[in-house]
């Protein structure tokens, strides 16, 4: 298997020859295999091990085992004593999540501190496998029967092309000592259930079950790739426009497919959408029509879907500027405040207002309930929401619209309109320059 494991690494992974590793061991056969193979091929390795304090004594035991495995390689080591329970009671997490979440977001912390350029884990053949089975039997697309990734930012899975059995051959072939974990064998966790009673069967049927796996992964691949490809495509036909508030995509490209609900899945997968029926619906809904993941929204808009973040909505957000101020950071930019004698055509990041009729501090916020305001030009008062609409703004850019106030009265639709009961008129004394830029 040491000849094997140089010869993949140097054939897929040659940049591990001259990169920085930290390697994730539990102490168990897999990752204990993973710190001899490396050592002994030469790489620059150092140990990171999690105690997660769910074995009581084992746990301990665990740390202890890999302090004393690095000593005899002469390599350094990390180790990190978590309170999983508390962290998963916290964070409402299974104490698998929990464990996955804590030692994934420790080993990131690690390598950016100390500069490492790798990371590896110790998944194999087998648990490749057992991931593809528990995505298929829970429901899931393409992405998800597709494998584990061999590379993955900085987390690199040398040992994905061999099996348990292999591992499991070269430990005995050169007494290699590891800790087994007790809770492996349980069969309360899907994982072990299907470990130790769904796979058996599998490689009963077929002796060679690793190997058309592997076969059939490549397949998937490839046509993973013919389908973010032709994803890809449509993506740059539909959308319109894209700033750090949200996406806008052309209805008409998604109509145009043979089966529009295969792209919006492909599209909106990774942002926590999970009707698709409703997605699809979307496509023929009336304006304003919205619909709702975790973290995002879907917004129908006349010919066009806007995605926006939830985070993104915020309308409590109020911003005080003081008479004494001339300038002030808003979402928006910088918003300028100068006195000037000289009024030059206003445009929608500037206005001229009469600084006398304003009461200080002015303040920047989003539109609420009955807001009403003068638009400069015309006469009489008229509805926010009102004007809103006759402006055919989209539900997003009425959120994202900021109201310049003097008191309870507005100044400036910001972008947009000035208020006619602040204009400079023939009597002012002081005029006051606003300009956004």
């Amino acid at each position: 298997m040491l000849q094997n494991f140089e010869k993949h690494i140097d054939n897929k992974l040659p940049f591990l020859r001259h990169s920085k590793i930290l390697i994730a061991i539990s102490g168990g056969i897999d990752s204990v295999v993973l710190t001899h193979l490396c050592h002994n091929i030469k790489l620059n390795i150092a140990l990171a091990h999690c105690n997660f304090s769910l074995r009581d004594d084992e746990s301990d035991a665990d740390e202890v085992f890999v302090v004393e495995l690095s000593e005899y390689l002469d390599v350094e080591v990390f180790a990190q004593r978590f309170n999983t329970k508390a962290y998963a009671e916290d964070n409402k997490r299974s104490i698998q999540m929990a464990a996955r979440e804590l030692r994934y977001n420790w080993f990131s912390e690690l390598a950016e501190q100390l500069q490492f350029d790798c990371i590896l884990t110790a998944h194999h053949a087998d648990d490749n496998l057992e991931t593809f089975l528990i995505n298929f039997t829970r429901g899931t697309g393409l992405d998800g029967l597709t494998g584990i990734p061999e590379i993955n930012g900085k987390f690199v899975r040398p040992l994905l092309p061999f099996s348990s059995k292999d591992i499991q051959h070269y430990a005995k072939e050169n007494n290699i000592k590891w800790r087994d974990d007790s809770s492996n064998t349980s069969i309360k966790y899907l994982r072990n259930k299907l470990r130790h009673e769904v796979v058996p069967i599998l490689k009963e049927i077929n002796p060679s079950l690793l190997q058309s796996f592997h076969a059939t992964l490549e397949n998937l691949n490839d046509t993973a790739d013919i389908v973010e490809e032709s994803t890809y495509a449509v993506l740059k036909r539909a959308i319109v426009t894209m700033d750090e508030n949200h996406v806008a995509f052309k209805i008409s490209e998604f109509k145009k497919v043979n089966n529009p609900k295969a792209y919006l899945f492909a599209v909106f997968k990774d942002f926590g959408f999970t009707e698709w029926n409703d997605v699809v619906d979307l496509l023929d809904a009336e304006t304003g029509k919205l619909i709702w993941s975790n973290t995002h929204r879907l917004i129908k808009n006349r010919e066009h879907l806007l995605l926006t973040a939830i985070n993104n909505t915020n309308t409590d957000e109020v911003i005080l500027i003081a008479q004494s101020e001339t300038s002030k950071e808003t979402p928006l930019g910088t918003l300028f405040l100068n006195e000037t004698d000289v009024v030059l055509e206003p445009n929608n990041t500037m206005i001229y207002v009469d600084k006398d009729k304003l009461k200080f501090p002015l303040v920047l916020r989003k539109k609420q309930e009955g807001d009403v305001f003068y638009p400069i030009g015309m006469k009489g008062k008229k509805k926010l929401s009102k004007y809103f609409k006759d402006e055919k703004l989209s539900l997003l850019d009425k959120e994202n619209t900021w109201l310049l106030c003097s008191g309870d009265k507005i100044v400036w639709v910001v972008k947009r309109r000035a208020d006619e009961r602040f204009k400079v008129s023939e009597n002012t004394k002081n005029i006051l320059k606003i300009k956004l830029s």
